[in-house]
């Protein structure tokens, strides 16, 4: 069904979504806590019993925009009365088929918190699987998933005038960019996507959207941006015959190819001082680093760049291979399951892929020379949105870059609000064992340290700068202070990038 996105009709079905109550927070408390655990499986009969029989209009249009269950047009035309269900069809969101009104796209609820305060949109997308009943369609558009939840979080905060989102699919980043930025410029190669970000746009009243088609860099040519972020198609796919190639995951380049291109070619289209950030895979090949393979596209690109890469997770060709093939609808025990596990791992072997890495790359053209190349593992869960840190960490290296070690001798630094100490002791003992200082935001790091640094930290109260301070913990420790202070300085910098520690001014 080709989708018609026009301001009048997504302007009616806005003011009936708002007058059902169909926010996320209505739709969990309308079937309960445990059936949306089921819903967030993919399980949708829970969901399905609940509602059935009820002709409430939170109901018909759970049931029928959330679920993807088909509902009677009767009971539809009340639950949208501004819109009726010819307006629905005309969207391109749903049919009539034998009396009832067939969904054709997703309309579910989304919740959104960041620098510019609480709120929530409607997000159309593609029927998802529960809802198609089976492997999903190549062209399929996705909706907000878990990567595109971690990339809005991840998304830097402060204002810039223009933003450019690739591959944005139903448009989630270009939406969340938008409340930061004068204009956003959203390219896709699926002309479907596209209409989906448009009808988005418009169904929550956002403006300052343009859409472009086109893959990468193409369509913004000659042009530059303060920011740019893409949740890119990066799952590496065979490029073998009958396996599907799905366009919100799947680039059509091998191996991690379309995340080595973004990152040799973003330079050109970053302003000076501007920054990008996507989510990615790189591959292990023949003993050689993932890691190293990211630094490797950072020092091809023609335009120098500040580099932050934080991998989060590694899988082995298997767990890879079976991830995406389940994504993509075909579950364990179908007939094709196997034969496509089988590609994914024989296009490894071909590679000599020995696991694939997955995480986040942050990309800054620095008005002088590069100076933060900061390749790194962080694992574990992060306890909420990392842009606010991210944006914290690129403003604290760029006033660490330039500064001398006398500098940072004579700064005047504050421990983080978030931070606390863990002492460990053997039984008995009067000295610890470990001491460990913990990080209640950011990605709540857990460092061991030694008692210089812990009482550096424990002393650091926005009152005197390092060097006194430095001094006198010599004094008590009974050796060199130059010594130490050569020892403390590069960590005192490390604790200040990743937001341990703070200047006071």
């Amino acid at each position: 069904m080709t989708l018609n996105p026009d301001a009048g009709r997504c302007a009616a079905l806005r003011a009936d979504l708002d007058a059902a109550g169909y926010r996320a927070d209505a739709v969990r408390a309308l079937w309960g806590g445990m059936v949306d655990r089921a819903v967030g499986h993919g399980l949708t009969e829970p969901a399905r019993r609940v509602l059935a029989g009820r002709t409430d209009p939170l109901a018909v249009v759970a049931g029928l925009l959330f679920l993807g269950a088909p509902a009677p047009q009767s009971a539809v035309a009340v639950a949208l009365p501004s819109l009726g269900v010819d307006g629905l069809v005309d969207l391109g969101l749903a049919h009539i088929e034998g009396g009832l009104v067939v969904p054709d796209a997703l309309v579910r609820p989304q919740d959104i918190a960041d620098a510019a305060g609480e709120g929530h949109w409607w997000i159309a997308s593609d029927l998802d699987e529960a809802a198609v009943g089976g492997p999903l369609p190549t062209g399929h558009v996705l909706g907000v998933g878990g990567a595109s939840l971690t990339l809005a979080g991840l998304q830097v905060t402060t204002p810039a005038a223009r933003v450019l989102d690739i591959g944005t699919g139903c448009g989630i980043q270009a939406l969340r960019a938008r409340r930061a930025a004068e204009a956003v410029v959203a390219t896709d190669v699926s002309e479907r996507a596209l209409a989906f970000t448009r009808l988005n746009a418009l169904l929550n009243d956002v403006d300052g959207i343009e859409t472009r088609a086109g893959s990468l860099f193409e369509p913004v040519a000659g042009e530059e941006f303060d920011r740019v972020v893409s949740n890119p198609p990066f799952v590496i796919t065979p490029r073998t015959e009958g396996v599907p190639a799905y366009e919100y995951r799947d680039g059509g380049m091998a191996g991690d190819d379309l995340v080595a291109a973004f990152v040799r070619g973003v330079g050109a289209v970053l302003a000076p001082g501007g920054t990008a950030q996507l989510l990615g895979n790189w591959e292990y090949r023949d003993g050689e680093d993932g890691l190293d393979r990211v630094r490797s596209w950072v020092a091809a690109s023609p335009v120098p760049l500040d580099a932050w890469v934080i991998e989060r997770e590694q899988l082995d060709p298997l767990a890879y291979a079976e991830l995406w093939v389940r994504d993509g609808g075909t579950a364990p025990g179908s007939p094709a399951y196997e034969p496509l596990v089988q590609a994914w791992l024989d296009d490894f072997a071909d590679r000599g892929v020995t696991a694939v890495g997955f995480g986040y790359i942050t990309l800054q053209r620095p008005h002088l020379i590069p100076t933060l190349a900061r390749y790194e593992r962080v694992t574990g869960s992060v306890p909420g949105a990392l842009g606010p840190h991210v944006d914290a960490a690129l403003a604290a290296w760029s006033r660490l870059a330039p500064m001398t070690d006398a500098d940072v001798d004579a700064a005047v630094l504050r421990v983080a609000p978030d931070v606390t100490e863990a002492r460990h002791h053997m039984p008995g003992a009067e000295a610890p064992q470990v001491i460990e200082l913990r990080q209640g935001a950011g990605f709540a790091r857990v460092l061991d340290v030694d008692p210089a640094l812990a009482a550096l930290v424990g002393a650091c109260d926005g009152d005197l700068p390092d060097g006194v301070l430095i001094g006198a913990i010599a004094d008590l420790l009974e050796v060199d202070a130059a010594a130490l202070r050569a020892d403390l300085l590069p960590r005192v910098r490390e604790l200040v990038f990743t937001g341990f520690l703070g200047f006071t001014d």
